[in-house]
């Protein structure tokens, strides 16, 4: 409450300062941190720009991933099945834990996981100045490697006018979104704040998959003639009931909202089998112009967290956690349901910068990072249901782990005509990773030291209205923490991908129309097999061969000052070479192996396709029919249609209406009906396999996603 009261009292003290005048040269006032890594119009990589105007017609409530549904090669899933909560994004077949994103430059993705939890910092998009995605390689140069793309989000454009703006939406299964933002403007020429608090819930579409959902965003900055200081605060808190399990096939036909998180408890779920993580982000951004041709940048970070999820495990051996058998006269108890909290409380920080020359022929940039990461894995029992003892503050496991990461890169674009232009990107990443240890296997220590050499480089020739371009780029990745669980004779290897990129743009003010055409070849990919390692674990193994291949189509027209339309299309293979699928046979014990030919990678599809029709019948009115179609997707690397996602065309329909005039900015009232035609569809899953009675069996799990549902909210800009 103090909190929000402080906000309420500088909101309106800012609010009525008055308007100061603009400063003479504003070029300075672009976010230098961001155009370090960011591909500019002529860059050679297939990319995607959002303006916030673009980010604010999206944002109706639903978590990021859903604002970019409608760019290529996107295919988006919910684990509540209605957008707010545990979100993913998959781009070009990748999952988010290939995807590099940045804030204003500072790496996001979890360091050890290598994931992307947006949940972390809700509301983010609300914050958000621009947003580029790129696919493939691209530009990527901070954090860890772009494996199927990148996301680059920023939030540091400085605003001279001020504003107040009020965001309110709700929607089916008890959803509400309450923004409040508030920029003051340029305070006597130099000075500025910007400051945003949100609130979001939901029960969920899934039984029990509810989302309480806070987060703050403050920033403010100095803006002198030559240079700028700006720190960056924000928060977010999320509590989320799990959701993550999915629901059996045959369950499925029957009950699609099943949940069986909580179930182990006898009676009625357990009511608290929830995530609970808190994320704070600090950012230091200091620029400088030295003159007309150079700048230079320096950022410093800090982001904190620390979050548990919290289980009812029912018949758990005491001896497994570490505890004594409970003993009453002459009864021993050695099993018992217990609750139990497995904690995560992590540091990471660091530093990005570069200094960057541009001319009217030539643009050098010489940049780089370095961050390190701390993280304490532990888990607590909190209680037991029998009367076995569990001392304050238990912890049966308690492993940490560090991260170091740096690297340094140099770009160089040179105009050689007016038509013809070259990039040249070479990065270098080196990379040191200590685990003390897992839960499972508490006495594994790992210690792995990485190099990567990362180049990058293409050429765009550009005539009018048309530009067409050819690029290559490497990347690198070391494994991420769960591949490590193996032992010393099986340890992963990094993966490697080269990617070769060609496209065609053209341009008028009335029309686009784009072609992309990619072939990614990886080397020793990480999939997962089945196989278990010898520590008895199932991770991800290395396979030699893989690529994706394929062609992105883009365009969109405007026919006249009421109608107008966009769509894309991509068509591709994703293949692995051979791949070895690995069978536990309880049976006879071990483990039986099958064998594949050019099969399918995992959630790759063949087709997505996206289009948007945007109807304006009258000035203020605006009707916008949105689709989304994702072909058949592969649970796994063995192209069995009983392992797979079916294909799925969903409709979302939106109408609008704006009203302005002098003393009021915008007011904007909206309604979107998403999944209109109520399409039953699962976006993602999981399955495994085994040998059971003679005979193979397999087990698929799904999210499925909910019928028609409603989003309606009220935007006010002053």
């Amino acid at each position: 409450m103090k909190k929000i009261l402080l906000s309420s009292i500088v909101l309106s003290i800012s609010y009525i300062l008055p308007a100061q005048k603009k400063l003479a040269d504003t070029t300075y006032l672009q976010p230098i941190e961001v155009a370090a890594i960011r591909a500019a119009d002529k860059t050679p990589v297939a990319k995607t720009n959002l303006s916030k105007k673009e980010i604010g017609i999206n944002n109706i409530g639903q978590d990021l991933p859903f604002i970019l549904n409608q760019t290529p090669s996107v295919v988006i899933n919910s684990d509540a099945g209605n957008g707010i909560g545990y979100t993913g994004i998959r781009i070009r077949g990748t999952d988010a834990s290939r995807v590099n994103v940045t804030i204003n430059g500072i790496p996001y993705n979890d360091a050890e996981s290598q994931g992307t939890f947006l949940v972390n910092i809700p509301d983010i998009a609300s914050s958000a100045n621009s947003i580029q995605i790129q696919r493939g390689v691209g530009t990527s140069t901070n954090g860890a490697g772009s494996f199927g793309g990148s996301i680059n989000i920023g939030t540091n454009e400085v605003a001279t006018g001020k504003g107040l703006e009020f965001n309110n939406t709700a929607g089916s299964y008890g959803s509400f979104k309450n923004t409040l933002m508030f920029n003051t403007g340029l305070l006597a020429r130099h000075f500025t704040f910007d400051g945003r608090l949100s609130n979001i819930r939901s029960d969920g579409y899934v039984d029990r998959a509810s989302t309480r959902l806070q987060s703050f965003y403050t920033s403010t900055a100095y803006v002198g003639e030559k240079s700028s200081l700006r720190l960056n605060i924000f928060s977010g808190k999320e509590k989320t009931y799990q959701a993550w399990n999915g629901v059996d096939e045959n369950t499925l036909k029957t009950n699609r909202t099943y949940n069986s998180s909580g179930t182990e408890k006898t009676g009625d779920p357990y009511d608290n089998e929830t995530d609970n993580y808190w994320q704070t982000h600090y950012q230091l951004f200091y620029n400088y112009k030295f003159s007309k041709y150079w700048k230079a940048n320096v950022a410093v970070f800090l982001t904190k967290g620390h979050g548990y999820y919290e289980q009812y495990k029912a018949g758990e051996s005491l001896a497994a956690y570490g505890l004594p058998d409970y003993i009453s006269g002459s009864d021993t108890t050695t099993t018992t349901d217990l609750i139990r909290r497995l904690w995560l409380d992590n540091d990471f920080y660091g530093t990005i910068f570069s200094v960057q020359y541009e001319s009217p022929k030539r643009q050098l940039i010489i940049g780089g990072g370095a961050n390190e990461y701390k993280g304490e894995h532990f888990g607590e029992v909190i209680r037991t249901i029998t009367q076995a003892a569990v001392p304050k503050n238990y912890r049966w496991y308690d492993n940490d782990a560090v991260k170091k990461d740096g690297s340094l890169y140099s770009k160089w674009i040179e105009k050689l005509d007016k038509h013809w232009q070259t990039f040249l990107d070479v990065q270098v990443r080196a990379v040191k990773y200590d685990i003390n240890g897992f839960k499972d296997n508490p006495d594994l220590k790992i210690g792995n030291d990485y190099f990567f050499f990362n180049p990058k480089t293409g050429i765009t020739y550009s005539n009018k209205n048309m530009t067409a371009y050819v690029s290559y780029g490497r990347a690198n990745k070391e494994p991420n923490r769960d591949d490590f669980e193996a032992g010393t004779g099986q340890q992963p290897k990094e993966e490697t991908l080269n990617d070769f990129e060609a496209g065609i743009e053209r341009k008028t003010a009335k029309s686009f129309v784009g072609i992309n055409l990619y072939y990614m070849n990886y080397r020793n990919q990480l999939v997962l097999t089945g196989q278990i390692n010898d520590v008895g674990a199932y991770t991800r193994t290395n396979i030699p061969n893989s690529f994706r291949a394929g062609i992105e189509l883009q365009g969109s027209y405007v026919f006249s000052k009421y109608i107008s339309a966009a769509a894309n299309a991509t068509f591709s293979k994703n293949k692995v070479k051979k791949f070895t699928e690995y069978l536990d046979d309880y049976n006879n014990g071990g483990q039986q192996t099958k064998f594949y030919k050019d099969a399918d990678i995992a959630f790759s599809p063949e087709l997505t396709g996206a289009a948007t029709i945007s109807i304006r019948p009258l000035r203020n009115i605006g009707i916008d029919l949105i689709s989304k179609y994702v072909s058949r997707q592969f649970l796994d690397n063995t192209s069995q249609k009983s392992r797979s996602l079916s294909a799925y065309c969903t409709q979302d329909a939106r109408v609008s209406y704006t009203w302005k005039n002098k003393d009021i900015k915008e007011i904007r009232i909206f309604a979107q009906a998403n999944n209109l035609f109520s399409k039953k569809y699962e976006p993602n899953g999981y399955t495994f396999s085994y040998i059971y009675g003679g005979s193979l069996t397999t087990e698929n799990y799904y999210f499925p996603m909910a019928p028609v549902n409603f989003m309606a909210g009220i935007n006010i800009s002053l």
